[in-house]
């Protein structure tokens, strides 16, 4: 996991404190480790969770393009949104406890769990490839809320990067 402050202004490197004052969990397994199943069963025992799925993009992913521009948009969820990355990377811009935007870079063996309503947005790194473990305590609980279309007071929506 690497972090990051999108604001230039912010003038400390973000850390995993910054994280937890979110309510953001990180915790790393190796994919190839004999612990790996065990954490993922652990993490769904302890938050609740009932359903666990993979998905894959990759660029040949039919209308890839159109699903990012989605991903893109600062939104939040209902429900948590959970990744464990098996292969490839991405990049998630999460709303810090302060408003500027704290990015986090994940690659394989990162489990990040994003809380329910924290807004954030997503981005595939260079690669443009990611597959990773999703959980979820009832998939109606991920439909994404834009923040333009349902502002929070006296907040704005930045520009992407």
């Amino acid at each position: 996991m690497k972090l990051s402050w999108l604001d230039p202004a912010k003038d400390t490197p973000p850390s995993t404190a910054d994280l937890a004052r979110i309510g953001v969990r990180h915790e790393q397994c190796a994919p190839d480790s004999a612990d790996l199943s065990g954490m993922l069963d652990r993490i769904m025992a302890e938050r609740g969770y009932l359903e666990r799925d993979e998905i894959a993009l990759t660029p040949s992913t039919p209308e890839l393009d159109e699903l990012l521009a989605k991903f893109a948009r600062e939104h939040l969820h209902e429900d948590d949104e959970v990744r464990y990355v098996l292969e490839g990377g991405g990049i998630f811009d999460l709303r810090s406890a302060d408003g500027p935007w704290l990015r986090v870079e994940v690659g394989p063996g990162d489990l990040l769990v994003v809380p329910a309503r924290l807004y954030h947005r997503f981005f595939l790194t260079d690669a443009r490839t990611i597959r990773c473990v999703r959980m979820f305590k009832d998939t109606t609980g991920w439909v994404p809320h834009y923040r333009e279309a349902e502002p929070a007071p006296g907040a704005t929506a930045p520009a992407a990067p």
